[in-house]
């Protein structure tokens, strides 16, 4: 997607705080968020990080700069392998209106070396937020790959996937019932924004919406059906 359709279908859905994560790659986030200035949609820097486990994760930051340390962290982590777009498609960066810029060579398809562990500790030690992806999915979920959640690292919350209900994820998996959970899109076409997720709190910021999935101070955080 280009960053004025994600700008245009974020809000058509009356969604007002998104974070753009690409796989293993920040490169676009700037792109969005010019794209948005002056929409009343927050974007906030991020990645989906897949680690050593084979496990997806969503790193969110809250400036353009933390996010780009961590890239620098993820790619010395990464095979140094360069992409082969006839194979794995291209890996296009783009400018706020989608014009295109360049090619990233790096291959992002893979997992980087970096353990769950390892990388809970990168992310919160640049300032920014870990959070497991569709810890219910087959493929690249943390329940099915582990079998468990981790308990060495405090987790704030799990991320179920837009294809089962909070009461579903918990029949599957019970240990979820002693998480907070979040819903997210995994959005990869415009159709599929879910804004399932409300988040009550004074600014989106990483500190207002840790205290909200902790329900601390008068935030919360909550899933409905969209």
């Amino acid at each position: 997607m280009i960053p004025p359709i994600i700008v245009s279908a974020a809000l058509q859905h009356e969604i007002n705080l998104i974070a753009i994560t690409d796989h293993n790659q920040v490169a676009n986030v700037q792109a969005v968020q010019k794209a948005a200035e002056g929409s009343g949609l927050t974007v906030l820097p991020g990645m989906e990080l897949q680690t050593k486990e084979e496990v997806h994760s969503l790193c969110l930051f809250d400036t353009l700069e933390q996010s780009q340390a961590f890239q620098k962290i993820v790619s010395a982590h990464l095979p140094p392998l360069k992409n082969n777009p006839e194979f794995f498609g291209e890996q296009f960066v783009v400018d706020f209106s989608g014009e295109f810029i360049r090619n990233e060579e790096q291959l992002l398809i893979v997992s980087s070396d970096l353990s769950l562990t390892e990388a809970f500790k990168i992310v919160t030690g640049l300032g920014g937020l870990f959070i497991p992806a569709h810890v219910d999915r087959v493929k690249f979920g943390l329940l099915p790959v582990l079998g468990m959640v981790p308990t060495d690292i405090p987790l704030h919350c799990l991320e179920i996937s837009r294809h089962v209900s909070p009461a579903l994820a918990i029949q599957l998996y019970p240990q979820l019932k002693h998480h907070v959970l979040i819903q997210g899109g995994d959005v990869h076409h415009p159709d599929e924004f879910l804004g399932a997720t409300c988040f009550n709190m004074e600014e989106p910021t990483i500190h207002e919406i840790k205290q909200a999935m902790q329900h601390q101070n008068g935030r919360s955080v909550s899933i409905f059906s969209p």
